[in-house]
């Protein structure tokens, strides 16, 4: 039966300016994502700097084919559940489809992810369009995370899971969205299936960390969702993914693993990205 906190040593927490002076000095940011209690006090153990609250718990969590059915209601109540755990790591979480669309909704959704689920960070999508939204959850105080490259959200209007950025105008167009929303107050951006050569450019031209998802090694920072590092999520495993746990032997060492590999640039290889 478990017999909940153990002693643990403290450490110090991750800040929003922790996370620019680990880009500053160099040093890779390791991510992952968690929704319950016990795998995100396995994670900040293991010293994940950044703690995702996904609406990817629509897909891993409540077997749903999109994000899109997920609730603030839902985002809230995991938020709860994995802050506790959470003595090192920032945690962020996601703002749910529809949720802002316009500055007071968002408003209100980020007062309900801070406020009720103890999150210190939210994350949004969103291309250039959202820098006005940005901009009032920035001058309310709300550090934010922006997200950009494929976004599961748009699903329906990008015609599916596709890599963004491939050519030079959807480069071009991609960096300069990225300048709009870090001008906009936006602290970290997440980019997702890109190229890592635009991956690398990112992190090279802004001065925010920019965490890649499938985006390539030379991003700031690197996050997978965990059932993906555990090698449980149901069907076909992303290209982006690794199985840390077929080499691992248990959850503990394969998180260790991955963040390992995160710090030393061993992940991802050429064969995650794109």
């Amino acid at each position: 039966m478990y017999s909940g906190n153990p002693d643990r040593r403290p450490a110090a927490p991750v800040t929003v300016s922790r996370l620019r002076r680990m880009k500053s000095e160099g040093k890779p940011i390791a991510c992952l994502t968690a929704y319950d209690y016990s795998l995100a006090r396995v994670e900040d153990a293991a010293g994940v700097d950044f703690v995702l609250v996904g609406d990817s718990l629509g897909n891993v969590v409540q077997g749903r084919p999109t994000t899109l059915p997920v609730t603030v209601d839902d985002i809230v109540y995991h938020t709860r559940c994995v802050v506790p755990a959470c003595e090192r790591a920032l945690v962020v979480a996601d703002m749910p489809f529809l949720s802002y669309t316009d500055e007071r909704a968002a408003l209100d959704c980020a007062a309900r992810l801070m406020k009720e689920g103890g999150a210190q960070m939210v994350k949004l999508e969103g291309a250039g369009d959202q820098t006005g939204i940005v901009a009032a959850l920035a001058r309310a105080g709300v550090p934010v995370c922006a997200h950009l490259g494929l976004q599961p959200q748009l699903v329906h209007k990008m015609g599916g899971y596709r890599v963004q950025g491939r050519d030079e105008a959807g480069a071009d167009a991609l960096l300069a969205e990225a300048r709009q929303l870090e001008a906009a107050g936006a602290d970290v951006l997440l980019v997702e299936c890109i190229p890592a050569v635009l991956g690398e450019r990112l992190a090279g031209e802004l001065a925010i960390p920019v965490i890649g998802i499938g985006a390539g090694a030379a991003c700031d920072g690197q996050i997978l969702v965990v059932q993906d590092v555990l090698g449980i999520t149901p069907g076909r495993s992303p290209r982006f993914a690794r199985d840390f746990l077929a080499d691992g032997g248990s959850i503990q060492a394969a998180i260790g693993a991955y963040v390992e590999a995160v710090r030393e640039r061993r992940f991802p290889t050429p064969e995650h990205s794109f």
